[in-house]
């Protein structure tokens, strides 16, 4: 099989994006795993555009591990990029196993989406049982054995937990991102944010993302931390929250809609034979 695709990223958070709005055909399991290979094409996500009469089109999110995704943020950002720049209008409205999302192209490479609220209840989460989520008393242990407990679970389209701790480093994320996301406690397993408050502007962050790993960069890990802080009082309605590679900005309206703003790359275009 053989086909043609697009490579992007937002702030090293990197998509395939497979358009399929003229041509429909599946992917196995193992196909998308073997796309999603570092080996091979590499990437975070892999993204599906799909035809929709409603809105300007839907997208499809699958992790490297080849499991479906019901978010994610910056792919959403790329791919309302590419459709802006093909429709020629700054405002595009994609659908999404989570709703419809609505994007704006507020610059050359830069875009806003809003993801919409946040849900805190446990069984929105969802948990296992039910739990406080704002202090989960989760226990982690970090590299000098020290045992910190805490953890406030957000979805935001997928599940979240955040740990808000003093030095991000102190932490084996690679070590303790697989157990958390794994635990029962999770059924649909979740991603896990290890986050230090900088400031009230500034929340730097790493991330372990469900089905993909440590990841430099992940928009709806974003838009989790910043209402996690808010919730625990630690920021009022708009924060940076700083990756890698760059920061991604973040408000939080009078309605409560979580908008995620920040830079997107360039459009390329790729061949993909497996």
């Amino acid at each position: 099989m053989e086909f043609k695709a697009l490579k992007m990223d937002g702030l090293g958070n990197d998509f395939v994006i497979i358009d399929q709005r003229n041509s429909q055909f599946a992917l196995t399991n193992d196909q998308i795993k073997k796309i999603c290979n570092r080996n091979f094409i590499g990437c975070d996500q892999l993204i599906f555009i799909r035809k929709n009469k409603n809105t300007d089109a839907d997208i499809e999110f699958y992790n490297s591990d080849g499991g479906s995704s019901g978010a994610c943020g910056n792919g959403t950002r790329c791919v309302a990029y590419f459709l802006s720049k093909e429709m020629n209008k700054d405002k595009i409205i994609l659908g999404t196993e989570s709703g419809n999302l609505e994007s704006k192209i507020l610059g050359e490479k830069l875009v806003e989406t809003n993801i919409g609220p946040a849900k805190t209840k446990w069984n929105e989460i969802p948990l296992s049982k039910e739990l406080n989520t704002i202090n989960l008393n989760y226990k982690i242990i970090d590299k000098n054995n020290n045992k910190y407990f805490g953890g406030t679970a957000i979805n935001v389209g997928n599940p979240h937990i955040i740990f808000f701790i003093k030095n991000i480093e102190d932490f084996n994320l690679e070590k303790i991102g697989p157990e958390i996301e794994n635990d029962k406690l999770f059924p649909e397993k979740c991603n896990v944010t290890l986050a230090k408050i900088i400031n009230e502007s500034n929340i730097k962050v790493k991330v372990w993302e469900r089905g993909a790993g440590l990841t430099k960069a992940c928009g709806t890990a974003a838009c989790a931390t910043a209402y996690a802080a808010k919730i625990n009082g630690k920021i009022k309605n708009k924060t940076e929250i700083e990756f890698e590679l760059g920061k991604l900005s973040i408000f939080i309206d009078k309605s409560e809609n979580i908008l995620m703003s920040g830079p997107v790359s360039d459009i390329n275009p790729i061949e993909i034979k497996i």
